[in-house]
């Protein structure tokens, strides 16, 4: 039977995760002590998010959950504390962000805040939270019509990636003379294991007792995996060692790794590694 490997929550999007025992999987991704995935996003002068893709430095941002702050810690920074509870509605200042296509709502995080992630990332930039009456809803076009909704993930709520799958390309990295990887250079929620290499990609769902993790769409691949996630610095782009095996027509040749995936069922479920898993193939 399937198991749940690891549990990783990204607080904020691009920067780096959080390794839990366990959390709460919502219609909206993970949860743990109110502080949801990707709940908050770094953006430029003009609203648009910033990421690992041109700011390999957002990898060194730590990330952890106290009683009522979420604390960041970067090389060289003093740590910065964030408060978790949400600011006045009617008071906190508002920006329109954008995150790829999507343009939508979000709280402004302080000007202390703006200059501590500028600083930490070497560019001009705000952090911004996203507004809890925002719906940011999901593509149907790989759902069968499904409504989902994400916050500021790059598609959908939930990423997934089997173990196996990252043991099969450290194989072929290894044969290329080339290092192995960690599974952070590709950044999932959820890590499953006891399942063959790549069966994430075949899955017709995944079963976390009352709910269920519908896989929808494979996870094309930037050169974000080529950043070390340790030292924000990047090295060589294993996607040309994947390229001859992980390229999918469906998505015009992009190449694929772990699986996007929704809630069709259920929700809000409290989760543990090392709980088994109900996974089925869908054929």
């Amino acid at each position: 039977m399937a198991i749940l490997s690891d549990i990783i929550l990204y607080p904020i999007k691009s920067c780096a995760g959080i390794h839990l025992r366990e959390a709460v999987l919502t219609r909206s991704g993970l949860m743990s002590e109110h502080v949801f995935d990707r709940e908050w996003m770094v953006v430029d002068a003009q609203g648009r998010f910033l990421t690992q893709r041109e700011h390999p430095r957002m990898a060194l941002i730590v990330p952890s959950i106290k009683a009522t702050t979420l604390e960041l810690r970067a090389p060289g920074m003093l740590r910065l504390e964030i408060e978790l509870g949400l600011p006045h509605p009617q008071l906190a200042p508002m920006l329109e962000v954008q995150v790829w296509d999507d343009s939508v709502r979000a709280y402004d995080c302080d000007d202390v805040t703006a200059t501590w992630f500028s600083n930490a990332i070497g560019v001009p930039c705000r952090l911004v939270r996203f507004h809890p009456d925002v719906v940011r809803a999901t593509s149907t076009k790989w759902t069968d019509g499904v409504a989902a909704a994400t916050m500021f993930a790059d598609g959908y709520p939930v990423l997934i990636a089997g173990s196996a799958s990252l043991d099969d390309v450290n194989d072929k990295l290894r044969a290329a003379g080339r290092e192995a990887l960690p599974m952070n250079r590709f950044r999932p929620n959820l890590v499953i294991g006891d399942i063959g290499a790549f069966e994430e990609d075949y899955a017709a769902f995944l079963q976390f007792g009352a709910t269920v993790l519908t896989p929808v769409k494979p996870c094309s691949r930037c050169p974000i995996p080529s950043v070390d996630q340790a030292t924000g610095v990047p090295g060589p782009d294993p996607l040309d060692v994947m390229h001859g095996y992980r390229a999918k027509p469906e998505l015009d040749g992009a190449i694929c790794f772990g699986m996007n995936a929704i809630v069709t069922d259920g929700g809000d479920e409290r989760i543990v590694v090392g709980q088994d898993i109900g996974f089925e193939l869908a054929f």
